[in-house]
């Protein structure tokens, strides 16, 4: 097959291009002449980091935590990384990854991204022992936490995103036949973004409870964004939280007692204290009757940098809906990194378990933490540097 798209493997885009995407794309007239732009791009794979962080939440994901056979050791870890760098690779530019069994289901310009990581047993096998990135650890139940062992650990995981749903099922597939020497899934989670507003320019998504969600987070390719994000290696850390909302309790709220939970206004994602989505809160405002206009409590004000010492992480999200028979489950995929994981995310995940006014409509039932490694250039692979 040739690596020149088809009109029919266009896919509509408009969301915050990743560094090192190529972009080709065209405007067509759709229904009522309303010009709409048509983006079709490829993201390279290669560079510092592992591209996905840095570029907005995917429209579709899945996620696959996979644990190491007990025969899998330092040197066949690396022999699976090899696999995968030229899986990858080859699938972030349409092209089939070698073996494919179904290479027309790898198309170009859909945007697809692979994000690997390594768990802590990763960290326990001889060799890599002494090899665990400083502030690395296991995330340790909450107090509010019902964690459920299908959506909990994993030794290592793979993130796959794209504008289109079969291409990162395809890709997963892919992915997860490749490790059968090496490792086996033990969870799978599937989630889904809009991060482009009705004009087509980026925006930051709405979870399920219909907040903007994200607002506060550095902005990549700033020193803030560095330095919250990327550890002196070119690595980060991840946190994966599978987080259940209770819609049905949510709903029975005013519309104003679900924005004094979040400590903004569902309209914009604006602070109760401001009129735009980034302008800054306000933490010492009072309404009339001297209460405090973001509450104590509010979620907005618990997450904020300057009530946490300064900290930050960089928050994505993923919603999901999971169905069984008649009965719906929905939630979402929360995703943190950090260049620290103890010193960034643990403080700040204590204090909102301790008093966030959204603990009500929440409850986190799966967690997982990773190592996401460097990234690599042409003719690298992925973990090279851990692993040789």
């Amino acid at each position: 097959m040739t690596g020149r798209p088809s009109r029919r493997q266009l896919f509509g885009y408009a969301g915050a291009a990743a560094a090192g995407a190529a972009a080709t794309g065209g405007i067509v007239a759709l229904g009522n002449d309303r010009p709409q732009a048509v983006v079709a791009r490829d993201i390279d794979p290669h560079g510092d980091h592992q591209p996905a962080i840095a570029a907005a939440s995917p429209k579709h994901a899945e996620l696959v935590a996979l644990n190491l056979l007990p025969t899998a050791d330092k040197a066949a870890l690396g022999r699976l990384m090899r696999l995968w760098t030229n899986d990858i690779v080859a699938l972030s530019a349409g092209r089939p990854a070698p073996g494919d069994t179904a290479p027309e289901l790898a198309v170009p310009g859909v945007a697809l991204t692979v994000t690997v990581g390594f768990g802590p047993k990763v960290f326990t096998l001889p060799g890599l022992a002494n090899r665990k990135p400083r502030g690395f650890s296991e995330v340790p139940a909450m107090s509010h936490d019902r964690l459920q062992p299908g959506w909990t650990g994993g030794d290592l995981l793979v993130l796959v995103g794209a504008d289109d749903a079969v291409s990162v099922v395809h890709a997963v597939r892919r992915m997860v036949a490749d490790a059968a020497p090496f490792a086996k899934p033990v969870w799978r989670q599937t989630g889904f973004w809009n991060s482009t507003g009705p004009d087509g320019k980026p925006v930051t998504g709405r979870n399920l409870f219909n907040q903007v969600d994200g607002t506060g987070n550095p902005s990549p390719g700033t020193p803030e964004f560095d330095s919250t994000v990327w550890a002196a290696d070119g690595s980060t850390t991840l946190v994966v939280r599978r987080i259940k909302l209770n819609l049905d309790t949510w709903d029975e709220l005013t519309r104003s007692e679900q924005e004094r939970v979040v400590g903004r206004k569902l309209s914009n994602g604006a602070p109760l204290t401001g009129a735009a989505e980034h302008d800054e809160l306000d933490l010492e405002a009072r309404d009339a009757d001297g209460r405090l206009v973001i509450a104590a409590n509010a979620h907005s004000r618990l997450s904020h940098h300057s009530e946490n010492d300064g900290r930050r992480i960089f928050r994505k999200g993923l919603n999901y809906v999971q169905d069984t028979g008649a009965t719906r489950e929905s939630g979402l995929i929360f995703l943190s990194y950090q260049a620290d994981l103890v010193s960034q995310f643990l403080p700040l995940l204590a204090r909102l378990d301790a008093a966030d006014a959204l603990n009500d409509w929440t409850t986190t039932i799966g967690s997982a933490a990773f190592v996401i490694p460097p990234g690599f250039r042409s003719g690298e692979w992925l973990g090279q540097t851990l692993l040789s």
